[in-house]
């Protein structure tokens, strides 16, 4: 990370603020507590970062000199050293909070199949890792609407997990409010704006389904759902920007019908990234072709046909990111 131009001014406009906010505080508190030998020894860490941000050398791990990870940096600015040369003691540690992240998140998902209102719905939720930067979320509404919600956030590992959990409560918090689907991600993006490190953002599709197979779609510089038809597989395109790069977007508002039997297909981009052991892309037109040519399937069996037609191509090779699906599908008369 400190090599290259764009890490080097991610350090001087975010991760020094973050150190000189972090020193400003510890010298209040030290001020109030004037004997706290654990303040002045946090004081001294900071003090050492800052120093290293001065002559380049932040952000190298103490043994081996390489880059420390960059989302572990943004978690921990006065990190010294890389996964690859933590104690033991300190990989226990890094053990039981990825596992707690890991069960966190699983209680943060929906049901794995609903039926809501005239829809069915279903998802496959497969992180890379322990955790997962991948957002999914299915809201029933009072009225028989149902809310989707389908995303991906910025970085890896919990950092990315945490953004997940921070999107879910904030959504929940918002639908309950009855806004208007423009006016619900404006508001969204302005708090996650707010409430964020300058360097995160997040791609996000959100909707809201009705009784009578019409839906109301968002999507906010996210993959291009694919509403899946008797004649056609029509992506989507992106009506605003991804949440979180800047506080006063606006967002357009996409208005389709779905028929009976009619599907929206969406995916996270570490499906159509997706590649074999040959380095060659999955890409979305597969993608489309085989969620057109098992159309008539079940929600839940549509998926799976994707999924293997998915595992085929890769035909072993390993999963490099997060992989996610989810079908919306307009129940059969």
């Amino acid at each position: 990370m400190p090599h290259s131009r764009a890490a080097g001014e991610f350090v001087d406009t975010v991760l020094r603020g973050q150190l000189l906010d972090r020193r400003r505080k510890l010298e209040t508190a030290i001020a109030i507590q004037a004997r706290s030998e654990r303040l002045a020894d946090l004081l001294q860490e900071v003090d050492s970062a800052l120093e290293r941000v001065n002559d380049g050398t932040y952000g190298l791990c103490k043994a081996c000199h390489d880059p420390i990870e960059v989302e572990r940096l943004i978690s921990n600015p006065l990190l010294e050293f890389c996964l690859a040369h933590l104690t033991e003691a300190e990989q226990h540690a890094l053990e039981r909070d990825l596992q707690m992240a890991r069960q966190i998140q699983a209680t943060l998902l929906p049901k794995a199949k609903l039926t809501c209102g005239g829809w069915e719905s279903c998802y496959h939720y497969q992180p890379a890792g322990p955790v997962s930067g991948d957002y999914c979320d299915l809201v029933e509404g009072a009225n028989g609407d149902l809310h989707f919600l389908f995303g991906d956030v910025s970085g890896k590992g919990v950092a990315a997990s945490i953004l997940t959990g921070h999107l879910h409560a904030m959504f929940r918090a918002l639908i309950s409010a009855g806004l208007a689907l423009d006016e619900l991600l404006a508001r969204a993006n302005a708090l996650f704006c707010e409430s964020t490190m300058p360097t995160s953002y997040a791609t996000l599709v959100c909707g809201r389904a009705g009784r009578a197979g019409s839906v109301e779609i968002v999507n906010a510089g996210h993959c291009s759902p694919l509403w899946i038809g008797a004649s056609h597989a029509k992506a989507i395109a992106a009506t605003g920007l991804p949440l979180g790069l800047f506080c006063n977007s606006t967002y357009g508002v996409e208005r389709v019908s779905l028929d009976s039997g009619d599907s929206l297909l969406l995916y996270t981009d570490g499906v159509p990234e997706a590649r074999d052991l040959s380095n060659a892309e999955y890409g979305t037109e597969r993608l489309s072709s085989v969620a057109t040519a098992k159309r008539d399937l079940p929600a839940d069996a549509l998926i799976q046909a994707c999924l293997s037609d998915l595992r085929a191509f890769q035909h072993g090779s390993l999963q490099a990111d997060d992989i996610t699906l989810m079908v919306l599908r307009r129940a059969a008369h």
